[in-house]
């Protein structure tokens, strides 16, 4: 427990440095699990990786907890992760369960749409979803479309490059247009096991204050709030979940 007390700590810090000590939020992690990530999976790392972002969500979150996802050609949605359990995590509830598929071809878009799915649908709330989305290379460029129509729901996209892998297109985040706001983030990390906590808090965290800040003013975090004082009022046609996020609007 002493070490991820202590990456608390870093958390800490780099959340008072940047404003967000206030700010609740419910964090999720998207791990890649293709074949080309066997290594870092059976040597630690992907484990540590986990532990270093529950310190994140043990801030963040009022629970404590980290939604975790796992992904290759399939997807799983996990078991979400505490302090009381992140003790070889990876392995327990990844690498030994036969029924999360593992090390096969990469495939972004389902496991972006569960995430989705969960956020908005079957947990719907005020709070800001801050997702780090860990990959290591040739991002299939169809998540273009889910990350311009998740641009106006509470939920941030700090992809994690690790490695030195194909990130041309991820890479290109930050100038995509037709968003209401920049709702992702690009960062590459070529050794994730070499860098200090207090460099990774920093820069995973790096736009997301300013994210908050320009939703606020667009006024996408207080969208639920709005909603729910409005629905006295009237009762508006029922649209699909899909329907809405990707605007096909039915007359």
């Amino acid at each position: 427990m002493a070490t991820i007390d202590l990456q608390k700590k870093s958390v800490k810090i780099v959340l008072e440095k940047k404003k967000l000590a206030t700010v609740t939020a419910r964090v999720g992690l998207v791990l890649d699990i293709t074949g080309s990530m066997r290594n870092l999976y059976k040597n630690g790392t992907v484990q540590k990786v986990v532990e270093r972002i529950l310190a994140i969500a043990s801030q963040f979150d009022d629970d404590g907890m980290l939604d975790v996802w796992v992904y290759d050609n399939e997807f799983s949605r996990l078991k979400p992760v505490t302090e009381r359990d992140f003790d070889d995590y990876v392995n327990r509830i990844i690498l030994e369960d036969e029924l999360v598929h593992k090390f096969g071809r990469n495939d972004e878009p389902p496991v972006m749409k569960d995430v989705l799915r969960k956020y908005l649908e079957e947990e719907p709330s005020t709070d800001p979803a801050y997702i780090v989305f860990i990959n290591d290379g040739g991002c299939k460029k169809s998540i273009k479309p889910i990350i311009e129509s998740s641009a106006k729901y509470p939920i941030f996209w700090q992809f994690v490059g690790i490695g030195n892998g194909n990130f041309e297109f991820l890479r290109k985040l930050d100038t995509m247009e037709g968003r209401i706001v920049d709702n992702a983030n690009f960062l590459q990390i070529e050794e994730i096991d070499k860098i200090s906590d207090d460099q990774l808090y920093d820069s995973l965290l790096n736009e997301f204050p300013s994210w908050i800040s320009e939703a606020k003013q667009k006024g996408i975090l207080e969208v639920e709030e709005k909603v729910q004082q409005s629905s006295t009022k009237s009762e508006p046609k029922k649209q699909s979940f899909w329907g809405k996020l990707f605007g096909a609007n039915k007359k």
